[in-house]
Parts: structure tokens; C-alpha cells; sequence
């Protein structure tokens, strides 16, 4: 009796882990592929490095086409209130039908923060996958009055709306190169 109690619990912590973390099971019925994620999000990457040489945050964002291929748009980071999930967010609102929206996935180096998800919802953008927690971030940057990092996760906020936004992330793979720019910048 004491082994079923015990495996019952290890498998209930395990599930919450999981769920916690973002896994290959956040992956069941995602419209992108492990291998199609992993492209974006090296892509995300490359707007991220760019902005750094523009002078920017090194965060980037792309929006990926319903057919999990096409990129449709890229955005950097450009300040303190315009990150690029909420600035790719609204210029895709201002482009593209809420409808088609739905079906993109918006692919972001790092989780969106609070501020970030909002846009995400209101811009009726239906997925979205990150590579590194917030949480990675509010290591490296600690207190920095630059980026004032808060401890609410995208999944949270999504879930206090209306609409099933399907999230995938993080992917601890890529973790070192999604981390790799924010290195020396946080360092400043």
C-alpha cells in the first residue's frame, strides 16, 4: 500500500512538473512541430542578436503562419514599454484578420511577461511558444530598473481570459543560446 501511495505521488509531482515547465506534452495538438519550434525560435534569436547591434534590449519575437513555415513578421525589442511580443502583437492585429490570428503562433525568445501576454490575447493571437522562463530572466537581471521583471507567467494570465491560448515553452535545449545575448547586456 505504501509503494501505491508513493508512485501515486511521484506521478502527481511529475504532472505538475510538467506542467509547470512546458514539455513535448504542452506539444499534443500544437500546430508546430518540436523541429518547427526550434527553427523559429533560432529565428527569434537572430531579431534578438540584431537588436543588440541597433542598441536594443535583445529580446526578439517572430509570427509564424498557420502552416508552421512561413514567417510572417520579426520584432525586436525597442524599450522598456515596447517588447517585442506586444509591439509584433499589435502590428499583426493592425494587419492580419483576428481569425487568421488565431491560427498563428507567435514565437518569442524569452516568456512573455504580463504586459506581453495581454497584447498576445487581445491581438486574438491563438499560440505561443517561448524558450527560456521569466523566471532564467529575473536571475540575470536581477532588480535592474531596466527591465523590472515580475513573477506572473504568461500561463497565468492566459488562463484569467476568455480564450484557450495554447503555450509551449520553455525548451531548455536552446536555453544557453536564447541566454547567450542577455549576458553581457544584463552586465551594463
Amino acid at each position: 500500500m505504501k509503494n501505491i501511495s508513493m508512485k501515486v505521488s511521484l506521478v502527481f509531482l511529475l504532472s505538475i512538473l510538467c506542467a509547470c515547465t512546458g514539455t513535448d506534452s504542452d506539444l499534443k495538438g500544437f500546430p508546430l512541430s518540436h523541429q518547427q519550434i526550434l527553427k523559429h525560435l533560432r529565428t527569434a534569436n537572430e531579431v534578438a542578436k540584431e537588436a543588440v547591434k541597433s542598441g536594443y534590449y535583445p529580446f526578439g519575437a517572430v509570427l509564424v503562419a498557420p502552416d508552421g513555415e512561413t514567417v510572417l513578421m520579426k520584432q525586436e525589442n525597442l524599450g522598456t514599454i515596447e517588447h517585442a511580443e506586444t509591439e509584433l502583437s499589435r502590428k499583426a492585429f493592425a494587419k492580419y484578420d483576428p481569425d487568421y490570428l488565431w491560427s498563428c503562433t507567435l514565437v518569442t525568445t524569452f516568456e512573455p511577461c504580463c504586459m506581453c501576454a495581454g497584447n498576445i490575447y487581445w491581438a486574438n493571437i491563438g499560440n505561443v511558444v517561448y524558450g527560456a522562463a521569466e523566471t532564467t530572466l529575473k536571475k540575470m537581471t536581477g532588480d535592474n530598473k531596466m527591465n523590472p521583471t515580475m513573477n506572473l507567467p504568461c500561463r497565468t494570465v492566459f488562463k484569467a481570459g476568455q480564450k484557450p491560448i495554447r503555450v509551449a515553452g520553455p525548451f531548455p535545449e536552446l536555453e544557453d543560446e536564447l541566454v547567450a545575448p542577455h549576458r553581457a547586456f544584463w552586465k551594463k
